[in-house]
């Protein structure tokens, strides 16, 4: 008699895609990173240590290298790499500004070290940023025809091979981009083998989409480097579940909620106005005083129920000055009543601020609109960190009736 057939044997799964490390130079930026991958993820305001390497999630960390000199921030990220080693596979990305701010040159190259080919694509479509030709535009405009540069000490490079000055780039024309997958891996590994590192243009999401599609069928020796665009794209490449609207924060009414506006970008009085027409207490501050350390807040029996902090950028703000100026910032929002939910607009006055009330992680709940990133601190705090330069004129108002619902009806009246 024949023996009865052999059950199939059951097919090997296919292997789990590799967790992310992030590796950011500002807090806004780290935040808007951890929202777009998507998945399980965690914000660390601390260099990667091994138990967060090893967990089963993408991690993104904060190195907060704005403010340092460019040799500092290139050994940050030359200290951070190694961690990458320490758990299970990681894939590598460094998250830039779409703008090009902070010290991209020095970091780039010091994330270039050990890598087959950096494939770098700065370009954000959901805030009308792009590149082509190598060249960065916003709204169209050519970032060094824009004022997006207004408080740096230097000009806006011209393009992505000037803004990676002593690293060398080659870009990579849009129907490159957009030809066949074969095509395109093709070219950034010939650009890979001639010792350069390949900046596809893009100019949407799916440009985006085809850019880090690539990468991951090349290989863990291409790693990522762009805007929180690529960083959505490639949670997409990876299967990651998108950023969920957050749920409405459950913090009672009484609970204060402060507002920390960092940003010297001039939308921020407009969006201010759309808060101050609720009702909340403004109070602008002198960028002299705060220097100088002369503010001192007045005394209430009670924290407002709405409060913004903002700098007085009326007068012009003096290139450079923006560290000193939001940790300043930083300082007083600590030190306001209440223990106050917090929005924190800019990337280095939310790092002062956490910093100076000693908040070392955050979990990202998710965004409230694009680059409003909705978090939860240890102790127990709602905190939305957003761009300084992101938000349309109702920026700050959707935030507050996202945080407190009841607000809803305030601003249908107005």
């Amino acid at each position: 008699m024949a023996s009865p057939p052999s059950p199939p044997l059951p097919s090997a799964s296919p292997p789990a895609p590799p967790y992310v490390l992030a590796l950011a130079d500002d807090l806004s930026g780290a935040a808007e990173t951890a929202c777009a991958l998507g998945g399980s993820v965690r914000l660390s305001l601390t260099a990667a240590d091994p138990a967060e390497v090893a967990a089963t999630h993408d991690l993104v960390v904060d190195l907060d290298t704005r403010h340092l000199p460019p040799a500092e921030a290139a050994y940050a990220v030359r200290a951070a790499l190694p961690a990458a080693q320490a758990g299970p596979p990681r894939l590598l990305y460094k998250k830039v500004d779409s703008q090009l701010r902070g010290h991209l040159a020095a970091e780039a190259a010091a994330y270039a070290e050990g890598a087959e080919a950096v494939v770098i694509a700065p370009a954000l479509p959901a805030a009308r940023r792009t590149v082509t030709g190598g060249v960065v535009h916003v709204n169209g405009v050519p970032l060094h025809r824009t004022d997006g540069w207004r408080a740096e000490r230097a000009a806006a490079p011209r393009s992505l091979p000037e803004a990676l000055s002593g690293l060398p780039v080659h870009t990579v024309p849009l129907d490159v981009v957009r030809s066949a997958p074969a095509a395109l891996d093709a070219e950034l590994r010939r650009i890979a083998a001639s010792g350069a590192h390949p900046a596809p243009d893009a100019e949407t999401d799916a440009d985006l989409d085809a850019v880090a599609s690539a990468a991951l069928r090349l290989g863990p020796g291409f790693r990522l480097l762009g805007s929180g665009g690529l960083a959505v794209a490639l949670g997409r490449a990876l299967g990651r579940p998108a950023a969920a609207t957050p749920p409405p924060s459950p913090a009672p009414h009484r609970t204060p909620l402060l507002f920390v506006v960092g940003t010297a970008e001039p939308g921020a009085v407009a969006q201010i106005a759309h808060l101050t027409a609720l009702g909340a207490h403004h109070v602008p501050l002198d960028p002299a005083d705060l220097t100088a350390g002369t503010v001192r807040l007045p005394r209430t029996a009670a924290a407002p129920a709405l409060t913004v902090l903002s700098i007085d950028g009326s007068a012009g703000l003096r290139p450079g000055a923006g560290r000193t100026l939001s940790a300043a910032l930083g300082a007083l929002a600590a030190a306001h009543p209440g223990h106050p939910d917090l929005v924190l607009t800019g990337g280095e006055t939310a790092r002062t601020t956490l910093d100076s009330l000693g908040i070392g992680k955050l979990e990202p709940l998710g965004q409230i609109h694009h680059g409003a990133v909705h978090s939860l601190a240890p102790d127990g705090r709602h905190v939305v960190t957003r761009p300084g330069s992101y938000g349309a004129e109702d920026s700050l108002l959707r935030i507050a009736v996202a945080l407190r619902p009841h607000l809803a009806a305030s601003t249908a009246a107005t």
